[in-house]
């Protein structure tokens, strides 16, 4: 192991080219994605001597990952019962105007994404938004956009409505009926937002009052495995309300389903996301370095002048972080030191809601939005940086000033 002085710099820079790594999403000419990057990085960073693997193995928060992946296996089993498609078929049966559909997959998106974690709405329904589209021969384009924007800012409202929320909900220890109470009106009043500026963005495409034809859209469900599946999340919110530990109740539920005498464990696991536990692990080792460095009590005597500006200033600093490094590794970089902020909650809050919300500015701001427009690509339809600009930034302004009001009103 290399003496202290010499392991801080190349370490300090290791750190931050994985950041980088991170936020782009890949190393020109290597074949490496977000897990592998962040992986790397903190296999680097232990045989440097930035900390020693014991140390690596603290920074991890099994608790998020734990929350993580219980909540991929009930959403693999619902995806496998047909619940999505349920959904998608519910709001074209109630649509009768473009503006009206747009209003529904919002909506339903929006909800969604609050209970089961965005990145998994977004995968699950960009197809069925696009086989809707075809259906009623509506131009895709504004459907997935809102698509996108919506279930990032649904996401807001609770505590598994997205990643970057898990960790702060676990490290705050709010309760899950408080966090929402408090973030819920902002999700609200976000997509609200989105309604509104793809109605004035796209004006020519919800000029139509009405739907020529109903459209029709194939809805093939597991019933039994349905009826066991919502009965697992019925008993898993019903245990956050009252207070349950988050991850042990989310493993419960995921538990439960994986009891069958049906379906091979193989086949659910094979849906589960390894690539993102891959991703988090490294990245909370990446980070964790960073307090074994010391780094962290300077970016937090940077920050600490932020966060008494009050809920704007620190609304600002978060939203340009989430975009230059993302959302996640922004919220992990704040993580050890807001304990020390005077209103730790108001902390926590402004970034569960900053971060998340800024991801709707640019089609790179979330992986919710690349999934949208990878799925959607992969079907013939290109959704462009610049197409998603038009809607993202008014999208992004104007929700994070509902974000602002609405937290300066409760603190």
């Amino acid at each position: 192991m290399l003496p202290s002085y010499l392991t801080f710099w190349p370490s300090l820079i290791l750190v931050a080219v994985t950041i980088v790594g991170v936020a782009v999403g890949r190393y020109p000419g290597l074949r490496m994605n977000r897990a592998t990057i962040a992986l790397t990085g903190a296999t680097l960073l232990i045989v440097l001597g930035a900390m020693t693997l014991d140390e690596a193995f603290a920074a991890l928060d099994l608790n998020t990952l734990t929350l993580l992946f219980a909540m991929m296996i009930l959403n693999a089993n619902l995806r496998r019962a047909g619940f999505f498609q349920l959904v998608a078929n519910g709001v074209v049966h109630w649509a009768q105007s473009p503006r009206q559909l747009l209003a529904l997959l919002i909506v339903s998106a929006g909800a969604l994404s609050a209970i089961f974690l965005n990145d998994t709405i977004v995968l699950v329904f960009t197809p069925l938004v696009l086989a809707i589209c075809r259906s009623l021969d509506q131009r895709p384009i504004p459907y997935l956009v809102a698509l996108a924007t919506a279930t990032n800012v649904g996401s807001v409202a609770t505590i598994t409505g997205n990643p970057q929320n898990m960790i702060i909900g676990i490290a705050s220890a709010i309760p899950f009926v408080q966090f929402t109470a408090n973030l819920a009106p902002a999700a609200l009043g976000g997509m609200v937002v989105i309604w509104l500026v793809i109605v004035i963005v796209y004006r020519r495409d919800f000029a139509a009052r009405g739907f020529v034809k109903p459209p029709a859209i194939a809805v093939e469900t597991r019933r039994s495995l349905l009826r066991k599946a919502m009965i697992a999340t019925g008993l898993m919110v019903v245990a956050f309300v009252t207070g349950f530990p988050i991850p042990l109740a989310a493993l419960a539920a995921a538990s439960l389903l994986l009891i069958s005498r049906r379906t091979e464990p193989e086949a659910v696991f094979r849906e589960v996301d390894w690539s993102l536990l891959v991703f988090f692990a490294g990245l909370f080792m990446v980070t964790g370095a960073l307090e074994t460095l010391g780094v962290s009590e300077q970016l937090f005597s940077l920050a600490e002048p932020v966060a008494q500006r009050g809920i704007a200033a620190l609304t600002v600093v978060s939203a340009i972080l989430s975009n230059l490094v993302s959302n996640v590794p922004a919220v992990l970089l704040f993580r050890p030191f807001v304990p020390q902020f005077p209103n730790p909650e108001q902390t926590w809050l402004t970034l569960a809601m900053a971060t998340t919300l800024a991801g709707n500015l640019t089609l790179l701001g979330s992986v919710a939005n690349l999934i949208v427009a990878e799925s959607a690509r992969s079907q013939g339809v290109q959704l462009s940086f610049n197409e998603y600009l038009k809607a993202g930034i008014p999208i992004t302004l104007f929700s994070l000033l509902i974000g602002v009001g609405w937290l300066s009103l409760l603190f």
